[in-house]
């Protein structure tokens, strides 16, 4: 099966590459999807668990819910999914994704699906999280309807209504709260009907380099940003500034590790073992031209946020 290209819109088209053929649809809706930004909504699920683990495996008849485990999971990489179906269709009714982009071509922008289609598919997915967040909500409670509730509403607003957060300089604190806070003490919470001083600084800690993504994001799409009218963070403070954020966001996590450690977690140690990835990163992100290559930047952000996240839960395990 092969994907036609959606019916022309009001919106601009990115041009579609030199010598492009039609894309099978599994294909157009993996890119819809953006894979690489999948494991910043499974990382903060998988820590908060595994420190769950950690407070309370010496607790008399206390066992780890895998059912709850696994619907959280599945509710974090549905909402995430939303989002960017949203954000691709939202950015493209608004012409943001437009020629001269040099990040990675949006399915809407390409024609290969129409933004209608990919609204209802965001919907989709945000009703399913809705419907596994009842089970959740039975579970855990007060707090889990709250902090469900609130993604839900994020997903949306993060590339809809009069004021997308997308198009503000607040992106990076909607991430740092979201992907990192709310998932991790949701999790944590989730597992053990508490919370602790340390899920909320776990989530700290992986929150920060999830923001580092965002801010990669438009580091790359600041010209473009600029003249659709995103007033993003980067374009607030510039190239120059902004690289010095990004160097906070990737490398302050290593004193929350630390602080991890020495509060009760010695497992904790191990995430510092993500810390020279991230050193690497930040002397990169200046030594060229902002250019195409901006696009493996920001994955290989997205995977030292993982790898952190991964080694601290991996310790907190251990």
């Amino acid at each position: 099966m092969k994907v036609q290209p959606a019916p022309a819109s009001g919106a601009r088209r990115a041009p579609v590459p030199a010598g492009h053929v039609p894309l099978p649809a599994w294909r157009v809706w993996a890119l819809a999807i953006r894979p690489r930004t999948l494991s910043l909504a499974v990382t903060p699920v998988l820590l908060g668990t595994a420190l769950a683990w950690a407070d309370g495996r010496g607790s008399a008849g206390w066992a780890l819910d895998g059912w709850a485990f696994a619907a959280a999971l599945a509710c974090a990489l549905l909402i995430q999914i939303a989002t960017n179906l949203h954000n691709d269709a939202a950015d493209f009714e608004r012409g943001t994704d437009v020629e001269g982009r040099i990040g990675p071509l949006r399915v809407a922008a390409a024609g290969w699906v129409s933004a209608a289609l990919l609204q209802r598919a965001a919907i989709g997915c945000l009703l399913a999280a809705l419907g596994l967040g009842v089970f959740l909500v039975e579970r855990g409670g007060w707090p889990i309807l709250v902090a469900g509730l609130a993604s839900l509403l994020a997903a949306w607003a993060y590339s809809g209504g009069p004021r997308p957060i997308s198009h503000s300089a607040w992106g990076e604190v909607f991430v740092l709260l979201f992907f990192g806070l709310v998932a991790v003490a949701g999790s944590h919470w989730l597992q053990l009907g508490r919370t602790t001083p340390a899920a909320w600084l776990a989530g700290v800690v992986v929150g920060l380099p999830a923001a580092a993504v965002l801010l990669v994001n438009n580091y790359r799409d600041l010209e473009g940003d600029c003249r659709a009218g995103r007033c993003t963070l980067v374009a607030r403070l510039g190239r120059d500034r902004s690289r010095r954020v990004y160097a906070l966001l990737m490398l302050l996590p290593g004193l929350g590790v630390v602080a991890l450690a020495l509060g009760g977690y010695p497992g904790a140690w191990l995430g510092l073992l993500a810390i020279p990835v991230s050193l690497r990163l930040v002397r990169s992100l200046g030594a060229r031209a902002p250019g195409a290559w901006l696009n493996q930047h920001l994955a290989s952000t997205a995977k030292a946020c993982s790898l952190l996240g991964l080694l601290l839960a991996l310790g907190l395990l251990l």
